[in-house]
């Protein structure tokens, strides 16, 4: 981990106990000297270094020798209008959304997104957490839902849609929102609503899964 969450960072001092005692001890095996960095979740842009000043049996003691302000995030900003499958698979590629430096995603019930379908934004953020602190990005991606695709274009109306057509996404392209259906595609009257929009596909012979096209196009976009 290039640093760890802790609701005391910033205090001049941390002890900690329990599973991440054992994480930094057992796992880590960290010892006396060593510098540790910490975040806050009420204030992600800063960054806080400890040493280790103490390891006992079942905690340890950390002083704080400095602080600064240190944002890691992407140069460039990419919106996602994805609409809505299953929640295990949003889960799988949530880390790797993360690290290519995704700003924002909206989830959207489409035609054939099943409707018993929910999203859980707190364990999205958990799963998020555990991503941020390995890559050593310092903010979140920014979730929202919306109720159909006419709804989000409406909002969004210079939105770029992933379809099959023509037109293959060039390296040197920045689109800053971007709509990847569910599983089976859009619907003819969602093509009605998009029939306006710019459309894209990627230069592959292969159909791919919502989950796929999403890491693809935006890894494409962002790195």
């Amino acid at each position: 981990m290039t640093y760890i969450f802790h609701d005391d960072a910033g205090n001049k001092s941390l002890k900690i106990k329990a599973d991440l005692f054992k994480y930094l001890v057992k796992v880590r095996r960290h010892v006396n000297g060593d510098k540790i960095d910490f975040r806050s979740r009420q204030k992600l842009s800063q960054l806080y270094t400890y040493e280790v000043v103490s390891v006992e049996p079942r905690s340890i003691e950390l002083n704080l020798v400095s602080s600064s302000i240190k944002e890691v995030k992407s140069k460039k900003s990419l919106h996602i209008g994805w609409c809505l499958i299953d929640s295990k698979s949003i889960e799988k590629v949530l880390p790797s959304l993360c690290e290519v430096g995704v700003k924002k995603i909206s989830f959207i019930y489409c035609d054939r997104s099943q409707k018993n379908f929910k999203v859980d934004f707190n364990r999205f953020e958990r799963i998020l957490e555990a991503s941020m602190q390995q890559s050593g990005r310092s903010d979140y991606i920014e979730f929202n839902t919306y109720k159909d695709i006419k709804e989000f274009i409406i909002e969004f109306p210079d939105t770029k849609v992933f379809d099959f057509c023509d037109k293959i996404l060039e390296d040197t392209v920045e689109l800053k929102t971007v709509l990847i259906g569910c599983e089976g595609g859009f619907s003819s009257n969602e093509r009605m609503v998009l029939s306006e929009q710019d459309t894209f596909r990627l230069d592959t012979a292969m159909i791919l899964r919502s989950e796929s096209a999403v890491i693809a196009v935006a890894s494409k976009l962002l790195l």
